[in-house]
């Protein structure tokens, strides 16, 4: 039997077929913009909020800068309170409105189990008791065994709120929802040395919250001598960069506090960057121990809760950086065209002189003379073409300017860097150093060291602590230049370290009006500026010649310790010999075998009368000891009170009923302190 296929049926077919090979016409594309806060919504990890858990070091990370730079503007000592609460499902479905639902398809789920797997994991964890009971019984130490883990599915998610307050400036009512609302603006943009640069901070903690939790952001803030709290709830529209307002209202001052309080609820991971987390606040306590930070982790299980005061440990200020003016080699096309089209000057020759470092009268004439011909001191400098703004571009980078000196900076100093070392590490010995101002681009930096050895909760080796503009850089250590000028090119065993057994701290700040951090996560600088690296070199090496000097000291001093416990050792049986042959010439003495005269005499006399026995003449040596020791002890201390550096002028006020007193020093880090010999010169009393 025959099957056919009409005609009608095969031309259907060809007709699908040719639908199907018919090509697709392409879109139109449609051409789009993205706002600034689009954009780092979905780049968020170039502002360091890769995951959960980087997001919370992050998020306190720029809420603590923030705090620091609010009270060094005004020249008050900080004092900044971080807060972490954990918050459980439960309380954070009330706070956003959801009631709580027990799960109806557990199979739904990715922490299910199924009934294979659990008993797979019931036979594991019994062999492991078997285990452990038998090695129990054989007396051999026993593992403590870990709780089992269950799974996580990907929706539990773990929420925080994060509070910082601080005393410092504030901010004005009407500027709150710009400075939170609308990423890249800020008060920190120009050539100045500052912690944060790009107007992002806490922005990014306020788009991660939205993006992870959805709730707004709270801000309570009063300026010094306002009689009101500003308040503001907000949150962001991401797609037009502006903030959406939920309550902007002023509250009472009643106690005339003055600074800013913000609190944020964002997802995060406190287990895993804890370390992370308390590490930072500790590097921030060494490098402003002019501030005091109080940090508190507060959860549901009180044993997890965790409290740590760093205290202030002096009252002495780095100055406020001074906004400076961009020097002639360290500019770009753009960067003239920005300066010209916002200069009030009205020539070029003023414009030289007032829109860059190191450029005089005398030097700016004589710019204006090479340039050319179509160039006039007194030519309107919004005349000039391109063609002539390319021209002062080439002369700038061709011409030979002087280095900016460098006074617009502010490093922590010497003084507070070494006050940061022994408050909170404790160290046996510190030196520190700091380096004179350099240029690298036609940016100046100023290159601060310390080098200590031995301390609390130090790690054997090399511990490495880095800080760019007063701030710890904490990741992405292996390829930074101060990592790689400690481990590559010191000789620590030159100056009498042992780089694998000592415990040795390395401690550099670089401050300058612009970083040159490597990628986008402003966590290194590279190893490939020659400046920055021969200054890093130069600075630890001075610490470590300043170091050289008190391990050689000390070592002397060790064995001068061990020379007089070996003569100690000796003494009884040096009595016995010496009191046996004076027993025997007083013997001879008597018997008019050999007379001795004089002081001799006397002595064997006072031999046959046992005035002199063993024992006072045990006494007498070991007196004799003592005294040696001594006065080799105050040669030592002598020369060392010599040859030791002159401190710093400290001048201490006048006692007055009503002062305040400070302690300079605990208990401690009184061996610290001693070690270093501090002297107190000229105290004004």
């Amino acid at each position: 039997m025959e099957i056919g296929v009409s005609s009608e049926s095969q031309s259907q077919n060809e007709t699908k077929k040719g639908r199907a090979k018919t090509p697709r016409k392409p879109k139109e594309s449609v051409l789009k913009q993205k706002s600034p806060a689009e954009f780092f919504a979905e780049n968020k990890n170039i502002a360091g909020f890769d995951n959960p858990g980087k997001s919370l070091y992050t998020t306190v990370r720029e809420l603590v800068e923030n705090s620091l730079d609010s009270a060094e503007s005004i020249s008050e000592l900080p004092v900044v309170e971080i807060t972490i609460e954990e918050i459980g499902k439960s309380k954070f479905n009330s706070m956003i409105g959801l009631v709580d639902r027990e799960r109806v398809d557990a199979a739904l789920y990715d922490d299910y189990e199924t009934a294979k797997a659990r008993e797979k994991r019931l036979a594991k964890e019994a062999r492991a008791q078997e285990v452990q009971t038998k090695n129990a019984a054989l007396g051999k130490k026993v593992k403590e065994q870990s709780a089992t883990k269950g799974m996580k599915g990907r929706g539990e998610a773990s929420f925080y709120r994060v509070t910082c307050k601080d005393n410092g400036k504030g901010m004005p009512h009407d500027d709150i929802p710009n400075m939170f609302g609308r990423v890249l603006s800020g008060t920190k943009y120009g050539l100045k040395q500052t912690r944060g640069k790009f107007g992002l901070g806490a922005k990014m903690a306020l788009i991660w919250s939205k993006m992870s939790t959805g709730l707004p952001i709270e801000i309570s803030s009063s300026m010094s001598g306002q009689k009101y709290i500003s308040f503001c709830r907000l949150d962001i529209d991401i797609h037009q960069n502006i903030p959406h307002i939920h309550l902007h209202e002023k509250r009472n001052n009643d106690v005339r506090w003055h600074g800013a309080e913000i609190q944020v609820v964002i997802e995060g991971n406190w287990t895993t960057y804890r370390s992370k987390i308390l590490h930072y606040m500790r590097q921030m306590a060494v490098i402003t121990p002019y501030a005091q930070f109080l940090f508190r982790f507060i959860s549901d299980a009180p044993d997890k809760n965790v409290t740590i005061k760093f205290a202030r440990r002096t009252d002495v200020m780095p100055p406020v950086p001074l906004e400076t003016k961009h020097h002639p080699s360290s500019v770009d096309l753009l960067l003239i065209k920005r300066l010209i089209a916002e200069t009030s000057k009205q020539n070029l020759l003023q414009f030289l002189q007032h829109e860059f470092v190191n450029i005089g009268k005398s030097l700016a004439e004589r710019l204006v003379g090479e340039m050319g011909s179509e160039f006039s001191p007194k030519m309107a400098v919004k005349s000039l073409t391109d063609q002539q703004i390319v021209r002062i571009h080439q002369l700038f980078r061709q011409a030979k300017f002087d280095d900016p000196i460098g006074d617009c900076l502010s490093p922590a100093g010497e003084y507070n860097l070494r006050l940061g070392i022994i408050k909170e590490l404790h160290p046996e010995m510190v030196a520190t150093y700091s380096g004179s101002a350099q240029v690298f681009e036609g940016h100046p930096f100023i290159v601060e060291a310390g080098v200590s050895v031995g301390g609390k909760d130090v790690k054997q080796g090399l511990n490495i602590f880095r800080f760019a503009n007063r701030i710890p850089l904490l990741f992405e250590q292996g390829a930074d230049v101060v990592t790689r000028t400690a481990l590559k090119r010191i000789n620590w065993g030159s100056y009498k370290i042992n780089q694998t057994q000592d415990k040795i701290g390395v401690f550099v700040s670089i401050v300058s009006t612009k970083i040159p951090f490597k990628g986008t996560g402003k966590e290194y600088i590279g190893d490939d500026i020659n400046e920055i690296a021969t200054a890093v070199k130069s600075a630890v090496k001075q610490c470590c010649i300043q170091l050289k000097s008190k391990i050689v000291k000390r070592m002397q001093a060790r064995e001068q310790q061990e020379r007089k416990r070996n003569l100690s050792r000796y003494i009884p049986d040096a009595t016995n010999a010496v009191y046996d042959v004076l027993k025997h010439m007083s013997q001879l003495h008597a018997s008019k075998k050999k007379r001795y005269a004089g002081e001799e005499a006397e002595i064997l006399g006072n031999i046959t009368a046992n005035l002199i026995t063993k024992e006072t003449l045990k006494e007498k040596l070991a007196e004799h000891v003592e005294k040696v020791d001594y006065e080799m002890a105050l040669e030592y201390a002598t020369q060392s009170g010599v040859t030791d550096e002159p401190r710093e002028d400290i001048f201490i006020q006048t006692l007055e009923p009503d002062n305040k007193f400070v302690e300079f020093q605990s208990q401690k880090v009184n061996c610290a302190v001693e070690e270093e010999t501090v002297q107190w010169q000229g105290a004004a009393l």
